[in-house]
């Protein structure tokens, strides 16, 4: 019996329009019993590599190929309601120089030809056509369209063409089933009878956009969702007319058994493409040593150059690592890796951007840190290199680095210019319809009401599938079995779930290649970017072509650092060496122990503070530990740790040779190194097979967990270990070590935890000046930190017009910070940099007259000028209510002497920018203080000129307990608090009854306090924003931080 394979496929990578992901291709490719199957994706190739590398696991041969788009002329044509019509070509691949001519095709139509869609022309078809076969395509495609326009005769000689373009066995005329289509009728006869007359050959697809027959409606929706388009509007692009599932190979024989040669064909094609990937094999860009050295030779030198610039004898200790971890580079080939990382890490450093100290394993290679790729001595916090790169099990390790997310773009930019625009880009990533999203899309695109599909969406835990909030859910469940539209919405949104939507670009990721990239992956811009380039595969494909791919992390906290040695340069005069500060410092340690860490990179958490105080840290260790502890697992670990610590619990060891090991943790085997030196320690592990054991417990893989027991059991035994103590070593690894943490990473981020501290211990103003310019797009998190500010008794300025800056300034000589105009709520960056930009060069502003005539209409529009007046920028030349309602009479005089400037008209204000006394401003009642204040929460974040409270602070000194003074120890007592109700939010619990959230603040800090629905029910009208009231409840401690549970709520009237 012949045999078929579907030559024209579309997966979910033809985005919004096929519905079936790879897997299930695949899958149903083989439960048809085809051993062959094409990806044709619309002008890209973003699934390739995934296809291929699955297909090889399943047996069944990939063939690789893709849907171009072909301009109605040429590729560069951008004319206007022209060139946005186009036809289809389906290329697929033969052979190695067939895959890297449709790289080029892609990639050019892409970067060259985009109009709308990425399109290619026949000239460039001539110049890319080798080891490429053709199909005509669907009834979109140049052949069909001609046909259907009857120009009989062009759609030949186009086909000649074609035939000639890409050679007489490689161009066939694509008939398709699609019988419900006249044209479609049309199509098939005229390529019939093409094919006899021309002697050029016929194939039969079916052009797959789903699965089976019943996904009709799921791909209708996926185009609805895509086309935004009314379900009812008859004009609207949809593929109902006909069946486009993926057609067993016996249907498709009877549809095309008068041609029987168009089946025969297509294993054929099948038969005549080859291609490979060559996946695994590192290809690592070339790095140019100085005067030709071989790279190893460069590596070492530079390495014993580190040892000098870092003042390290050259013990045998440190000369045999060395010499060691240099044995191991060269063992496989990484040496150019080592030396392009520390090239531009070191560039990145000589131009003050800060580096993290490490990430990840790398903290174990004492070469990352002599050539300054990490800033954590592995000898002195016993890190180890195998867990890095494990010389029995080669595989490119990652560097991955974490700059000031500010200037992260500057590295990348310098390696593009080091390496070529070539052989650099960024990486794609793809969004995928998660389950609440795709239950939002759906219903949009079946006409449901927004606030029911959203009700349906809200009841889908975050993280949980459409098929796990079936199992677990129960509310959820009911509505799908009692409600015939849930239903429908449900099971729709269940076929989309997991599809791709749209393509972006990876936070981090970046590829370096030897060769240019073009050679070896297709590129594209991003979307709406016409500036930057992205692969078109993923990271995982990237990494499996052997291509260098480079994290370049951002992270805010490097940047809170950069930003606040620099205040401290410009404020104090002096520089601080981050990397150079005593790692004893006293003061930073009283911080730690106070719990005093908002702001302090991964030690703010109201737990962490809690776990902090009580631990009361005295030396680094202990900061390594809390960062690895403080971790869904391990986090019940640290009560223990604390009272070992304090000398409150035995440490028991189960054989004296765990000792050392564990002593540092207290006996707590809490990283994944110490796993691995018992390994080394007891049972005569060699590091990288005890780095093997690692992965077995982390990866709980049964069988392999029973092989290395066995090991390490029969390895202790070897080493005089009776078998009972063996086995209770082993019963007692395995649940600690399955969620045990790299200790390298630990300690790199526990360096960055440190020097935050000292700076906020040392440099108070500073940092708190750099933390809030980091957060200033947060109103909710200014007002947090302001009143963090206030608690360190640093007092925070106002924005004024004539003092504030962009940022947060610390006013020198004083423990004062200034407020940034850019943190104010609707002023954007234009207006302040023109702000700024004319305070500068023309000096300060000297009255509301003069900022108007000074102010350029294009950087000034009525919300933002509003905005400044309320929240009392101006507050030194005039009245809050009169500036706000004369703000169309100050912007109508900013627009005519913008005006008069461009006619060069000399006048009072164009000579003199200012308007003097001539300015007459509409009389105005005064603002009241509460608008005032409301004015400045609304746009600040939190009360400046005065606070709401303050009024009542008699009142509530003489019945309430200041929040501030809630103590740990006040755990389940009932107290009496009151203030001010700054937010609330609702909820509906299970029951269906609402309960509340809600934040009070008062004059000395703030907490959130819980209503449960019997009391909110009794006391309605006093829970609103603003309302002053005292509460009396129970103080409950929840996430580390006290909170109080509601039982009375009363307003407070009076003031005295």
């Amino acid at each position: 019996m012949p045999k078929f394979t579907h030559l024209h496929v579309h997966s979910h990578y033809s985005l919004l329009d096929g519905l079936p992901k790879i897997d299930e291709l695949l899958n149903y490719t083989k439960e048809l019993g085809m051993d062959a199957l094409a990806i044709t994706d619309h002008g890209v190739l973003y699934g390739a590599v995934e296809f291929y590398k699955k297909a090889k696991e399943r047996g069944i041969k990939p063939i690789l190929g893709c849907e171009m788009y072909s301009a109605l002329e040429k590729m560069t044509d951008k004319r206007p309601n022209i060139d946005d019509k186009r036809y289809h070509l389906v290329l697929l691949v033969k052979n190695e120089e067939g895959y890297k001519n449709l790289v080029k095709l892609i990639t050019k139509a892409h970067l060259e030809g985009f109009y709308y869609k990425p399109r290619i022309d026949e000239a460039l078809l001539k110049e890319y056509s080798s080891g490429l076969i053709a199909l005509s395509a669907c009834l979109m495609g140049k052949i069909p369209r001609l046909i259907l326009t009857k120009k009989i005769n062009e759609a030949k000689n186009l086909a000649l063409r074609y035939q000639e373009i890409f050679g007489k066995d490689n161009f066939y005329l694509e008939i398709q089933p699609h019988f419900n289509i006249k044209e479609q009728k049309i199509v098939n006869e005229a390529l019939i009878d093409f094919s006899k007359k021309l002697n050029i050959p016929l194939v039969a697809t079916n052009d797959v956009h789903y699965l089976k027959p019943e996904d009709a409606e799921a791909q209708d929706i996926l185009m609805l969702i895509n086309t935004g388009a009314d379900p009812n509007d008859p004009e609207r692009i949809t593929m109902k007319s006909d069946d486009f599932s993926m057609k067993k190979p016996e249907e498709m024989m009877e549809f095309f058994k008068k041609v029987p040669e168009a089946i025969k064909n297509t294993q054929k094609i099948a038969d005549l493409c080859n291609f490979q990937f060559k996946l695994g094999k590192t290809k690592l860009p070339y790095f140019e040593a100085p005067d030709n050295k071989n790279p190893d030779d460069y590596l070492k030198e530079l390495c014993y150059e580190g040892m000098k610039k870092r003042h390290i004898e050259p013990k045998k200790q440190v000369i045999d690592r060395i010499e060691y971890e240099l044995s191991v580079i060269k063992q496989t080939g990484f040496a150019p890796y080592f030396l392009i990382v520390q090239d531009f890490v070191n560039w990145a450093k000589q131009n003050r951007i800060v580096v993290g100290p490490g990430r990840g394993s790398v903290g174990g290679s004492l070469i990352a840190y002599l050539l300054n790729i990490t800033n954590i001595d592995p000898l002195k916090y016993n890190l180890l290199f195998e867990r890095f790169l494990n010389p029995e099990r080669i595989s490119l390790p990652d560097i991955d680095l974490d700059f000031n997310d500010r200037r992260r773009n500057e590295v990348i930019e310098y390696v593009v210019q080091k390496y070529g625009k070539d052989k650099v880009a960024q990486i794609i990533t793809f969004g995928t319809m998660a389950s609440r999203a795709v239950v939002r899309d759906v219903g949009r695109a079946l006409s449901l009401p927004y606030s029911y599909c959203d009700q349906v969406a809200k009841m889908i835990p975050f993280g949980l599938t459409l098929d796990e909030t079936l199992a677990k859910v129960s509310e959820f469940r009911q509505l799908y079995q009692q409600d015939s539209q849930a239903r429908k919405l449900i099971d729709f949104a269940r076929k989309l779930e997991g599809v791709a939507r749209h393509a972006s670009t990876h936070a981090c990721g970046v590829v370096i290649s030897k060769e240019p990239l073009e050679n070896i992956v297709p590129l594209q811009h991003p979307t709406q970017d016409d500036e930057n380039i992205v692969t078109q595969y993923e990271m995982h494909a990237i990494e499996d072509l052997g291509l260098l791919k480079m994290d370049f992390l951002g992270l805010k906290n490097l940047t809170i650092i950069e930003d606040t040695l620099a205040r401290i340069y410009k404020v104090r005069g002096f520089n601080v060496d981050i990397e150079k500060i005593p790692q004893d410092d006293k003061k930073t340690y009283k911080l730690l122990q106070e719990g005093k860490t908002i702001g302090i990179f991964q030690l703010e958490s109201s737990g962490m503070q809690r776990y902090l105080k009580e631990l009361k840290p005295t030396e680094f260790e202990d900061i390594i530990a809390m960062v690895a502890l403080y971790r869904p697992g391990p986090m019940e670990l640290i009560p223990t740790y604390i009272r070992r610590k304090h000398k409150k619990e035995k440490i028991e060891y189960l054989h004296p040779k765990l000792k050392p090991i564990l002593e540092s943790t207290y006996g707590i085997i809490l990283y994944q190194e110490q796993l691995m030196k018992v390994a080394q320690e007891l049972a005569n592990f060699t590091l990288s097979e005890a780095d093997t054991l690692r992965k077995a417990v982390g990866k709980k893989i049964r069988k392999l967990l029973l092989e290395q027991k066995e090991k390490l059991i029969q390895g202790m035994a070897k080493n005089g270990i009776e078998k009972g103590i063996a086995q209770k070593i082993w019963d007692w690894i395995l649940p600690f070590a399955s969620y045990g943490f790299n200790r390298s990473h630990a300690a790199s981020y526990a360096t960055i935890a440190y020097q935050t501290a000292y700076l906020k211990s040392h440099y108070p103003a500073e940092f708190m000046a750099s933390l809030l310019t980091s957060e200033q797009a947060d109103i909710e998190r200014i007002g947090f930190l302001i009143t963090e500010c206030r608690k360190m008794e640093i007092e925070v300025l106002a924005p004024e017009i004539n003092e504030s800056l962009r940022n947060f300034t610390v006013v020198p000589g004083k423990n004062q910070i200034r407020f940034g105009l850019l943190a104010i709520k609707n002023v954007g960056h234009n207006t302040v940099e023109a702000i700024v930009k004319e305070r500068k060069t023309n000096g300060p502003f000297k009255s509301i007259s003069d900022f108007v005539a000074r102010m350029n209409p294009k950087d000034l529009n009525k919300k933002s000028l509003e905005s400044l007046i309320k929240a009392g920028v101006f507050d030194n030349f005039g009245e809050r209510n009169q500036l706000l309602l004369n703000t169309e009479l100050l912007l109508e005089k900013t627009r005519e002497i913008q005006k008069n400037r461009t006619n060069h008209q000399k006048n009072l204000f164009g000579e003199k920018l200012q308007f003097g006394g001539n300015l007459f401003l509409s009389p105005a009642l005064p603002a009241t203080t509460q608008e005032k204040l409301n004015w400045e929460r609304e746009f600040l974040g939190l009360y400046v000129s005065s606070h709401p409270l303050e009024e009542y602070k008699k009142v509530l000194e003489k019945k309430v307990l200041p929040i501030a003074k809630i103590e740990e120890k006040s755990v389940g007592k009932i107290i009496k608090i009151g203030g001010l109700i700054a937010s609330l939010k609702k909820i509906i619990t299970k029951s269906g009854s609402p309960m509340l959230f809600l934040n009070l603040d008062d004059l000395t800090d703030k907490i959130e306090v819980v209503v449960f629905p019997a009391v909110l029910s009794q006391n309605l009208a006093l829970f609103h924003e603003g309302k002053i009231v005292i509460i009396t409840g129970r103080v409950d401690i929840r996430d580390g931080r006290p909170k109080i549970i509601c039982e009375e709520i009363e307003e407070i009237l009076e003031e005295t």
